[in-house]
């Protein structure tokens, strides 16, 4: 499970960041890399960010408690 943490992570990483870039300079990332917000591959993207951060909110409580119990075994 904590493979997935840290993949859910990166996507919320990544989403945030394309949404600092499309607010500050109307720029999307994902949209110009994988050809137009509307193209079939962008939209897998932000449905897997999309998911990515509904897994945060509903799994956060356990995340912590995962990471802190790690974090002291090491």
């Amino acid at each position: 499970m904590k493979t997935f943490d840290v993949l859910a992570s990166i996507l919320l990483v990544v989403g945030g960041l394309n949404w600092g870039l499309t607010g500050f300079f109307q720029f999307d990332l994902v949209a110009a890399v994988f050809g137009g917000s509307s193209a079939l591959l962008s939209r897998v993207v932000y449905a897997v960010v999309g998911l990515a951060a509904i897994y945060g909110i509903l799994a956060w409580r356990t995340m912590t408690k995962r990471w802190c119990v790690a974090a002291s075994r090491s």
